[in-house]
């Protein structure tokens, strides 16, 4: 067997640990990034925040004087948050909020999700105990929409794995019907036809009952605006046929959507990773440090490690242990103070970089006044690599004068008039948003329409190009924008 030795030379590029955790730090908003502080703080013994130092010799202090002066008690607020609710300082430090912040605690109102109102409308059955079973795991397989998206054969499987229950398909079909009579009115519907049709049946008149059988005999030409073929069919005046499919149109399709979820309270809570105030004309930038604590390493450690080391070279297994444990927090907590200022200052010259291009519209709101922006750009006026930027846009917002959006929403592709003028993507978006809002919805601007108005506005775009904005703003074909 030939086997030979030789010399190769690689030139690889490798990331060292703290430039990893400046990374992950980069692409957290500052909501996670206050998990993240807290979960450091409690794995590193080593790492403190400034005002515990400062708070351990109050503290002192104050037991004296609390000692000389034990028959004059009064009321501290401050302790009573630290002894009661475990608050920590930082949180209840005046120094952690802007001068002109007004917090206000309101209250919030849990109510009773969907769920829970349907597991009481059953206690309200005359079920036995097999079928209020039954009704149970159907209501636990209804999704937050209120619909049971899946088929009986699969839920009767399931019963018959988990539980040992032997039940037939058409006696689940019995007990789903008793749940579909639940409030709201669709629950427990499996497609969106049938949800229309249990909401129907609820209601009586003539009118209710033609919406009923354009639900239930036209669905697929109700769904695609087929309306001509629904008059036809069913002889219809053009008065009549309006109120059947306006009837239909006021039926909510997700029934569950009614209720809303306590326990998504903070999806509703959008913190701002900066502060953009305008002074008399002079835009200023700010990060938004609320509730984010100035971190430095524990003076009792410091003085341990130098104590170690200073010691004789013949120093015993365990102190050794002891230098080496105490050296890597040290370290640890030395990068990670690091990467959190590295953070921050890289977050400051990307938003600077981002206001300063787009000093008009930051100065009015106007969005007419937005430039064409892409990452490049960024990258390029900061000296930043362009997978940085993209970190710094994702997932942040900015508080301004006029609103509080996502840095994405500033970047945007540009495109040039027939006069060479450069415009942006979102300019030309908008135009094609209200000329759809100002439409006639018996005749819906088609893409080939639209694509001609654009090009009198010396836009000069193709139609498929009017289609991908078109989708990108959430706006159906004109076939589907009709309206009677």
């Amino acid at each position: 067997m030939d086997q030979r030795l030789s010399l190769q030379q690689k030139l690889l590029q490798k990331l060292s640990p703290q430039q990893i955790q400046v990374i992950k730090l980069l692409e957290i908003p500052t909501m996670q990034l206050e998990q993240r502080i807290k979960k450091e703080l409690e794995e590193n013994p080593v790492l403190e925040m400034e005002s515990e130092s400062e708070n351990a010799e109050q503290t002192d202090n104050n037991e004296q004087e609390q000692e000389s002066d034990a028959d004059n008690e009064e009321f501290s607020f401050d302790d009573y948050l630290n002894e009661e609710d475990d608050v920590p300082s930082y949180k209840t430090n005046t120094n952690n909020y802007s001068k002109d912040e007004k917090y206000v605690d309101i209250p919030f109102s849990a109510g009773i999700s969907f769920h829970e109102s349907l597991y009481d409308q059953l206690g309200m059955t005359t079920l036995d105990d097999p079928d209020r079973q039954l009704a149970e795991y159907i209501i636990g397989n209804i999704d937050d929409d209120g619909y049971l998206r899946r088929d009986l054969l699969s839920v009767s499987d399931d019963l018959a794995f988990n539980l040992n229950m032997e039940v037939s398909e058409e006696k689940l079909k019995e007990i789903l019907h008793i749940v579909q009579q639940f409030d709201p009115a669709g629950v427990g519907a499996r497609d969106l036809r049938e949800c229309l049709i249990l909401q129907l049946n609820r209601k009586h008149g003539n009118t209710y009952e033609l919406a009923k059988t354009i639900v239930k005999d036209f669905f697929e030409e109700f769904t695609r605006k087929h309306y001509d073929k629904i008059k036809k069919k069913l002889e219809l005046s053009d008065e009549e046929l309006k109120e059947g499919i306006d009837i239909v149109l006021k039926l909510n399709p997700k029934p569950g959507g009614s209720y809303s979820n306590p326990m998504n309270r903070s999806n509703q809570h959008i913190i701002p990773d900066f502060i953009l105030d305008n002074l008399d004309g002079e835009l200023n930038l700010s990060l938004n440090q609320q509730n984010m604590p100035e971190l430095k390493i524990n003076d009792t450690y410091l003085d341990m490690m130098h104590a170690l080391a200073k010691q004789s070279r013949q120093k015993n297994k365990n102190q050794k242990d002891a230098l080496v444990f105490v050296k890597q927090k040290v370290d640890s907590a030395k990068w990670f103070i690091d990467a959190i200022r590295q953070r921050n200052h890289t977050l400051l010259i990307t938003m600077a970089e981002i206001i300063n291009f787009q000093k008009e519209y930051f100065k009015e709101g106007d969005e007419a006044r937005l430039r064409p922006m892409i990452l490049k750009d960024i990258a390029e006026r900061t000296g930043l690599d362009i997978s940085t930027i993209s970190r710094v846009s994702n997932s942040k917002y900015i508080q301004t004068h006029f609103g509080i959006f996502p840095l994405k929403y500033f970047f945007s592709e540009g495109l040039q008039t027939e006069s060479g003028e450069e415009v942006s993507t979102r300019e030309i978006k908008k135009i094609l948003k209200e000329c759809i809002e100002n439409e006639d919805k018996l005749k819906p601007l088609t893409d080939e329409k639209l694509t001609k108005i654009l090009k009198e506005k010396s836009y000069n775009i193709a139609r498929r190009t009017v289609a991908k904005y078109r989708e990108q703003l959430d706006i159906p074909v004109a076939r589907l924008r009709k309206e009677l």
